[in-house]
């Protein structure tokens, strides 16, 4: 017998927005049901040293932040579940998302946090190096690779924009495309040339990233030609994935607005969706600043957006 779990605040995803939403709502007494999947804590178990996130004077460990977020959603009565959601019918309020467990949620809203995903290289060397010298995220880690040499990969504005920003640090940036022009605007493409501290390595692509493994570091790539089969070695501190994300919004599709690239589309200044009493909040919406503290402060106005539907009795609309 299937037993219905029902919450007026429905969240799915644990990450920084959705637990930050939880913590709102249940300090909202409108006791919320979260449910995380295969990786509860989203991209943030797999960020090592966090520097950038408010109130920490100390390094602190992205597993750890996740873990403390977790403990303070639950101390103030948010009921978390492990599952994956298979299915989700917005068709109706209240909206019905089903588990690959068989069980079933109902929330009279819901908040969408499921995230993003970075996409990756595909090498076994990458993953070996996540967190210890590969990264998907200038922002995050650039402020590590001080005095340093770095390589970005990548030809679009994502990669052009992390290249130019991680000159504030390195010593020296590559640039590793695998075709002979970049995607990226004309724009970020000028100051990018003019740009000493970066040097273009065309029509290549990375075949092994090469390191320590005690103490885990990288120290170098190993690049091979797309036109032959020449290969070259690089000597680098750091390698910097700048390819695209991928929103994780297959389940909605369909019920939602999303735009060209898969990032659900929320109203000016809210986090409200096409659907009423529908929020999204986080990376799942956010494909400009995609930093921790963002997500966090998105989750929080999903919370208050999602309070004021309730309050209003659940008929108001994005406007």
């Amino acid at each position: 017998m299937v037993i219905k779990k029902q919450s007026r605040v429905l969240i799915l995803g644990s990450g920084p927005a959705g637990l930050t939403a939880a913590v709102y709502a249940s300090r909202a007494n409108l006791g919320p049901v979260l449910v995380h999947g295969i990786q509860p804590g989203g991209q943030m178990t797999i960020t090592t040293d966090v520097e950038n996130y408010p109130g920490f004077a100390e390094v602190i460990q992205g597993p750890w932040l996740m873990d403390q977020m977790r403990a303070q959603a639950e101390s103030v009565g948010t009921e978390m579940f492990s599952d994956i959601v298979e299915s989700v019918d917005l068709s109706k309020r209240p909206f019905v998302c089903v588990g690959d467990s068989g069980q079933v949620f109902e929330g009279e809203t819901l908040i969408i946090s499921t995230g993003a995903q970075a996409k990756w290289l595909g090498l076994e060397s990458e993953g070996s190096y996540k967190g210890f010298g590969v990264s998907a995220c200038a922002t995050c880690d650039g402020f590590f690779f001080k005095g340093k040499t770095v390589a970005v990969v990548g030809g679009g504005n994502t990669a052009v924009e992390e290249a130019l920003f991680l000159t504030n640090f390195a010593s020296k940036v590559w640039l590793i495309h695998r075709r002979d022009k970049l995607r990226a605007e004309k724009l970020l493409q000028d100051r990018l040339f003019a740009n000493k501290a970066v040097e273009i390595i065309w029509d290549h692509k990375v075949e092994e990233v090469v390191g320590h493994s005690n103490p885990r570091s990288v120290t170098g790539l190993r690049l091979k030609s797309v036109s032959g089969a020449s290969r070259r070695d690089l000597s680098v501190d750091g390698l910097f994935v700048a390819i695209g994300h991928t929103p994780n919004t297959q389940l909605f599709e369909g019920q939602l607005d999303m735009d060209e690239e898969g990032y659900i589309v929320t109203a000016p200044d809210t986090t409200k969706t096409n659907i009423p009493g529908v929020f999204a909040a986080g990376d799942v919406q956010d494909k400009i600043y995609r930093q921790a503290v963002t997500a966090a402060g998105s989750g929080c106005m999903a919370a208050l957006d999602a309070e004021k539907f309730l309050a209003d009795g659940g008929a108001s609309a994005v406007s």
